[in-house]
């Protein structure tokens, strides 16, 4: 039986210290990290190119609402992740049932989040 291929989760965020943070905690996990991308461009580029299990989206990238990465995602059926300070109330009913880590965010449920996100999925994600 073969082995369950590392997943890749793309990051859009636009604070380097919240992006490093997502970074290590995905790695700890073993997950492969897309991106990060920190301005929209590069993050729809991302999101319509590269080979991907997930991502996490800040929804506010500079000013920007990260809404066409999500969209581009949607229709590619990759779960989103939304990361807000905001809460989960600020977003469009099209998005309402996704996934939302309110900043702060702890490991635990940074962790949790992303196993419902990647539920489905069988790509492989470290345990401890």
């Amino acid at each position: 039986m073969g082995e369950a291929q590392k997943c890749r989760v793309l990051i859009v965020e636009d604070e380097a210290a919240i992006s490093i943070l997502m970074e290590d905690m995905l790695l700890d996990l073993g997950i492969e990290i897309v991106g990060p991308a920190s301005r929209l461009d590069p993050g729809l580029q991302l999101a319509c190119e590269a080979d991907l299990e997930a991502a996490i989206l800040d929804i506010n990238i500079g000013g920007v609402e990260s809404y066409p990465v999500a969209d581009v995602l949607h229709s590619r059926q990759i779960p989103v992740i939304f990361a807000t300070g905001y809460g989960s109330s600020v977003l469009p009913e099209r998005f309402k049932s996704r996934q939302t880590l309110h900043k702060p965010f702890d490991q635990h449920h940074f962790r949790q989040t992303l196993y419902t996100a990647l539920a489905k999925n069988p790509c492989e994600i470290r345990a401890d």
